[in-house]
């Protein structure tokens, strides 16, 4: 890596940002390209149930039914196997495609496979009844008790809308971090008993040696990714390059910034911008990964995080000692100058948790005075974490600093109204925007963008939720 002063020199003034060769930008290309590769597989869903429902054998209503609840179950488990390969953090996936996006179509096709999930059960006894002549509640109980593995899929079931409940938005704004983490892996044990049942007394399967084959090869392989990108590649990555903790900085009322030293930090690849996810090997920690973004440019080498008391595990985390050991997953994400595009000039506007990413890309974006500035929202002038190192870098650099403080509702309006970010940045249509803050800022204020003439393609939004 080259020396302090000399990355400093190529900061100030770099030339017009240029994508390095063989790295496509992240962005909807990408996306797309995820969206059809999952789209790819229901043609074959469809296929492996049509196979098994000649048109012929649909001779009434059960029929059609049961038919309608065996599709809506296949259906179900293929997006559950989707569900778990999004979130198996597979590198193409978290850095081309990027995290949040990520983890926006898996909060999305988590509530379909929800929905599958429990129109497959309500639709196979509601067919079999139909079939049978009998009423619904007898069949539940003669579905559950006598058929093979069909009651831990039941359970399977119940955990599967228990995770849906507690991943909805308003009720995973009040559990902790970790309570919401901890229930969202019981989507494994669904899975599992789900495996069962598909085998047991799924027609589709349990007549083709074939189907059988084809199924157990993609569970294989979705569970090998978890295996090699969550648990060996994070274990091996820690092992190798020995991160520890530094030193805790106090940075104002519970705000804290971690610095890390470790071992070939740079062989990682980090960039401004991303994310890790960080383990810390302390009493009461060790047990938990949470992820934060790199506060400070690595390529300057110096790697730290900032993380505000939120009231849960992130307040012991100011009492962290030097030298604690710290497993890490990552580095993570697209939000990144890989984004920009070749308008020489980014407005960066943040808000909240934001300021973090955003502090890091402020120091390491190539620019000269206006190219680069920068709208740091908050509702109080004490919740401007950072702002003093951010004077720092806008007076080395010539860069744009600008607090834009209030409430949403007072009596100028929307500090981030359309209006006013034309007012403080007149040539807002012609620059890239890098957006990260709380989820309702963040939408608003790309609303707004919009209205003020930038393109959706240079408007790049990091979604700093999980």
């Amino acid at each position: 890596m080259s020396s302090h002063s000399a990355q400093q020199s190529r900061h100030r003034a770099g030339p017009s940002p240029q994508r390095p060769a063989g790295l496509p930008g992240a962005g909807r290309l990408w996306s797309r390209a995820l969206l059809l590769a999952i789209w790819a597989g229901v043609p074959a869903v469809l296929a492996l149930w049509w196979q098994d429902t000649i048109p012929g054998s649909l001779g009434g209503g059960g029929d059609y039914v049961t038919a309608a609840g065996r599709l809506s179950g296949l259906l179900a488990a293929y997006l559950l196997l989707v569900l778990v390969a999004l979130m198996a953090r597979i590198p193409w996936l978290e850095n081309r495609v990027g995290s949040d996006v990520v983890s926006r179509y898996h909060r999305a096709l988590g509530e379909y496979t929800v929905a599958l999930a429990v129109a497959h059960a309500v639709l196979i006894i509601l067919g079999y009844a139909w079939q049978s002549g009998t009423d619904p509640v007898a069949e539940t109980g003669t579905v559950l008790l006598h058929y093979p593995d069909v009651l831990l899929s039941a359970f399977g079931l119940a955990l599967l809308v228990l995770v849906g409940v507690v991943s909805a938005r308003a009720v995973r704004r009040k559990l902790p971090y970790e309570t919401w983490y901890h229930i969202h892996l019981l989507v494994y044990v669904a899975i599992a008993l789900a495996f069962a049942h598909e085998f047991a007394v799924g027609t589709d399967f349990s007549a083709s040696a074939r189907n059988r084959l084809l199924w157990s090869g993609a569970h294989i392989a979705v569970a090998l990714a978890v295996v090699v990108f969550r648990v060996f590649v994070p274990l091996r990555r820690s092992l190798r390059h020995e991160v520890r903790v530094a030193r805790v900085e106090v940075q104002g009322p519970g705000v804290v910034s971690i610095y890390f030293t470790g071992r070939a930090l740079d062989e990682l690849g980090a960039q401004a911008g991303q994310f890790l996810r960080w383990r810390f090997l302390a009493r009461g920690l060790w047990w938990q990964s949470h992820p934060y973004s790199l506060s400070a440019d690595p390529e300057l080498g110096q790697w730290r995080i900032t993380v505000k008391n939120l009231g849960d595990s992130s307040a012991a985390l100011t009492r962290l000692h030097p030298g604690t050991r710290v497993w890490f997953e990552g580095p993570y994400g697209t939000f990144t100058e890989r984004r920009r595009s070749r308008a020489r000039k980014v407005l960066l506007i943040a808000g909240g948790a934001g300021i973090t990413p955003i502090r890091a890309l402020y120091e390491s974006l190539p620019g000269v005075g206006a190219d680069v500035i920068l709208l740091y929202r908050a509702s109080r002038p004490e919740d401007l974490v950072l702002y003093p190192e951010l004077e720092d870098i806008a007076r080395r650099r010539g860069f744009g600093l600008y607090p834009v403080i209030g409430p949403r509702t007072g009596p100028r309006g929307d500090p981030l109204s359309a209006a006013r970010l034309r007012h403080s940045v007149p040539d807002i249509a012609q620059r890239d925007v890098y957006l990260c803050g709380p989820t309702g800022m963040a939408e608003a204020a790309e609303v707004q963008l919009r209205r003020s003439g930038v393109p959706q393609r240079r408007i790049h939004r990091e979604a700093f939720e999980f």
